[in-house]
């Protein structure tokens, strides 16, 4: 609302500016800096109004992400509509990276029941970004008390080498 107010008003507001002259900054610069966001932060907010009530819903409960609800704002009101029936069905919001691909086969005209259910059905990555901790009580039984940390790391790293390089093996047969 803040920037429709902003929009409105009339384009000569530098005449109550400071002596050093200060320019006329864009309506969601202004906005931005009054709320303490990014531009880019508050253009993503903006582009959430084209979210059906349902889907924004959804982000401000936090059910879903900010990021990939931006990316489906950019779906027509009726993939929208059938995202939300996907999204019930299949009890899960999409990914970032789903979203991106459900955008993607929007603008190029192929986003249908079946192509939204296919991406949407797709197992989503776990997230290894955070730090996984074995417990050295659980390592234990594996390894003789002689073994140091150092030494529990460099046998895991390398039996996981091996196990990939035979995963690796039988996907190529």
């Amino acid at each position: 609302m803040k920037l429709e107010a902003i929009k409105r008003q009339g384009a000569r507001n530098d005449l109550t500016s400071d002596q050093v002259g200060q320019k006329l900054k864009w309506s969601v610069e202004r906005v931005a800096e009054d709320a303490g966001e990014s531009k880019s932060q508050v253009q993503r907010y903006i582009r959430l109004t084209e979210l059906k009530p349902e889907l924004q819903e959804m982000v401000d409960t936090g059910r879903m992400a900010l990021t990939p609800a931006v990316e489906l704002s950019y779906l027509k009101p009726k993939e929208q509509e059938l995202l939300l029936e996907t999204i019930d069905s299949e009890q899960a919001t999409p990914s970032l990276s789903q979203a991106q691909r459900l955008r993607k086969l929007s603008q190029l005209g192929g986003l249908n029941e079946d192509t939204m259910l296919s991406v949407m059905a797709e197992q989503k990555k776990p997230d290894l970004s955070s730090n996984i901790v074995l417990s050295g009580e659980k390592l234990s039984k594996y390894f003789p008390r002689s073994f140091t940390p150092l030494q529990i790391e460099k046998t895991i790293f390398k039996l996981l080498d091996s196990w990939l390089l035979k995963r690796q093996k039988d996907q190529s047969r």
